[in-house]
């Protein structure tokens, strides 16, 4: 079976995986699409420490092949999108609607390849840069055949992340302002998120002006280029303060009232609290290096109602939110073909690898 295997040093496209049969609660899924998502990236270059060998991959559909003998909810021939989150289904936090808070969903690396004959680890409890891949069944999720596999694998990821963030985390209100920083596959589904909640304005940041384009198609109303200008500055001019706000000791006044960093650096993330109104607060989407920190004075987030709050997965619910964000594509609302912009055979992971570096990409698409 082909895949692609983090060696511990490096990656490599390889025929030597094999897999075995699915347990008595897994379902084994033929890959039918899978996206190149920058968590993988953050395991070739250390941000994410990895057990190696293991095969990457997180953001994949495909068709069912097989299922464990308590398997209910999918059968043999289904198409599913796979989530990453293999939650237990039982816990207090998964009862109560917040899988991405189940503590089973952290730690649960288990070896289900071989990879030239020794075992080989899963990752994110997913594996899809391979042909076939098991995982547990309350991570495989039924959809409609009508939605094309190269264009259902990015709602495992990167559609559920960005848009769970405004609709689940933030639940952003109509008319209410926002700030994005980072033009990524993460980013343009925030933007697209912000654009379904009604959002009045949306401004775009990046460094690269050639992302403006796709953030406008995407949703954005504004958009800035951090290359050339203050960031917080021009959104600042965007967004100023009503004819009766000032600035006083608490922080000056005006700005939006979210913004998300979608980049995970210390000072997006700085930037991202600095644009905020009174009463804003901003959301911490993208993965920096373990032990990163953010500096920020705690006066301007007390007195004035700000907030920081974290974002894992978009805080999404699976079952509720996959067939949620395939009901909005099938009706033309949600936009999920603009987002693939180049599709690859495995053996052309690094050309993708290379474009996503040089920021050609909203996603690239492994293909089977």
């Amino acid at each position: 079976m082909r895949g692609i295997v983090y060696t511990g040093e490096d990656v490599e496209v390889t025929d030597q995986l094999s897999l075995g049969n699915p347990g008595p609660t897994e379902v084994r899924v033929a890959v039918g699409a899978a996206g190149v998502c920058h968590s993988d990236l953050s395991v070739i270059n250390g941000t994410i420490p990895w057990k190696a060998p293991s095969v990457l991959g997180h953001e994949g559909a495909g068709v069912v092949e097989a299922v464990g003998s308590e398997v209910r909810s999918v059968k043999v021939g289904d198409h599913v999108v796979i989530a990453t989150l293999a939650s237990c289904g039982t816990c207090r936090a998964c009862s109560t609607g917040h899988p991405t808070w189940c503590i089973k969903t952290l730690g649960n690396v288990s070896q289900p390849f071989t990879y030239k004959g020794e075992p080989a680890s899963n990752f994110a409890a997913t594996s899809v840069f391979a042909e076939s891949t098991i995982v547990k069944e309350v991570q495989a999720v039924k959809i409609s055949e009508e939605v094309p596999m190269t264009s259902a694998c990015l709602i495992g990821c990167g559609v559920l992340t960005g848009v769970g963030a405004v609709l689940n985390r933030a639940r952003v209100q109509a008319g209410e302002t926002s700030a994005v920083f980072g033009v990524g596959g993460v980013g343009l589904n925030v933007i697209q998120g912000l654009r379904l909640a009604g959002a009045s304005r949306i401004i775009a940041v990046d460094t690269l002006a050639s992302k403006e384009g796709l953030a406008r198609q995407f949703g954005a109303t504004h958009f800035v280029d951090a290359s050339t200008t203050d960031a917080v500055a021009a959104i600042r001019e965007l967004v100023p303060p009503g004819p009766a706000r000032v600035t006083g000791a608490l922080g000056w006044t005006g700005g939006v009232n979210w913004s998300f960093d979608c980049v995970g650096h210390p000072a997006v993330l700085r930037n991202a609290l600095d644009v905020l109104d009174w009463g804003g607060n901003a959301l911490a989407i993208g993965i920096p290096p373990q032990g990163t920190e953010v500096a920020v004075d705690v006066n301007s987030l007390a007195y004035v109602d700000r907030g920081l709050l974290g974002c894992r997965y978009g805080s999404s619910r699976p079952h509720h939110d996959i067939p949620l964000m395939v009901e909005l594509y099938l009706s033309g609302r949600l936009m999920l073909d603009e987002l693939v912009t180049e599709r690859r055979p495995l053996e052309g992971f690094r050309e993708i690898v290379e474009d996503m570096e040089a920021g050609k990409l909203a996603r690239g698409v492994l293909t089977f």
